[in-house]
């Protein structure tokens, strides 16, 4: 018996484990496979890495000065504010990735041919999360290496920085199973890509680049509800680094709202995304 096909998904449970087990071992090479698709592609993947770079050289020095200004703080006060922004920026973006490889999957046959192996259903589209995951602690290892080359850093210990960067991971996973659901719904890679530009709103209308109270008053309420704004707020008050002071409701209970924000997204999203591929070739 070979690991790809290892999950059978029946009532007996094999001498080297249980369904659950199974499962697991599936989810696993369904995410190695997606991970050596990219070391394959040394042009993609750097592409993929080249974001977190080009974003912290982008708004941290071209665009920083002047946002620094416009909080009325100095540029290097202004780049500890941004970095925690940019690390979720850099989750929220890695929809785009994550929609267009499964688009690419289901018009190239690939989950039809998975749906007909004795695997795991849920390991078929787990296993592309298990590798958005990997790829995250990637794209945060850049991003905390460039932050401390250019004077950031975090002031409350490895312990709040590890639970900073769980939060930011676990924003990737909610983003990574709405970007799954997605592939899966869309007409083929092409149409994912235009999709991918609904991403940009949701990322800037946030307090990632700059405060919400900077922002006009209808985009305000909105820029605050955004899960996106809760994990930043949460890891700014875990990396000990400049921050607003919170005056709303979800700004006081950020911790809380950047772990049921994704929590929430992944509810939602998984089940549909396991109904949608059952309902594939139909």
């Amino acid at each position: 018996m070979t690991v790809s096909i290892s999950g059978a998904m029946t009532d007996a449970v094999t001498p080297h484990g249980s369904r659950i087990t199974w499962a697991a071992v599936d989810t696993w090479v369904v995410a190695k496979r997606h991970l050596l698709h990219l070391v394959r592609r040394p042009d993609e993947l750097l592409g993929t890495l080249m974001i977190p770079v080009m974003a912290v050289a982008m708004f941290g020095f071209v665009f920083g000065e002047a946002f620094g200004v416009a909080m009325d703080v100095p540029g290097a006060e202004y780049r500890e504010f941004l970095l925690p922004g940019l690390f979720a920026l850099t989750m929220a973006f890695g929809i785009g990735n994550t929609t267009i490889s499964i688009a690419e999957d289901v018009r190239g046959g690939v989950l039809d041919r998975m749906r007909s192996l004795p695997m795991s259903p849920v390991a078929m589209l787990a296993g592309r999360a298990l590798a958005d995951m990997i790829l995250a602690v990637v794209e945060l290892t850049i991003l905390l290496a460039l932050g401390t080359l250019f004077g950031w850093q975090a002031h409350l210990g490895i312990g709040a920085v590890i639970a900073a960067l769980g939060l930011l991971v676990l924003l990737r996973m909610a983003f990574s199973w709405v970007g799954i659901l997605l592939g899966l719904l869309v007409s083929g890679p092409e149409a994912a890509m235009k999709y991918f530009a609904l991403v940009f709103p949701l990322a800037m209308v946030a307090d990632t680049i700059v405060p919400t109270d900077l922002m006009p008053g209808w985009l305000a309420l909105p820029a605050e509800w955004n899960p996106l704004s809760s994990t930043v707020i949460a890891t700014r008050e875990l990396f000990g680094n400049t921050a607003a002071p919170a005056t709303t409701w979800v700004g006081e209970h950020a911790l809380t709202m950047a772990v049921l924000w994704p929590v929430a997204i992944i509810a939602v999203c998984l089940p549909l995304a396991m109904a949608r591929l059952r309902r594939l070739g139909r």
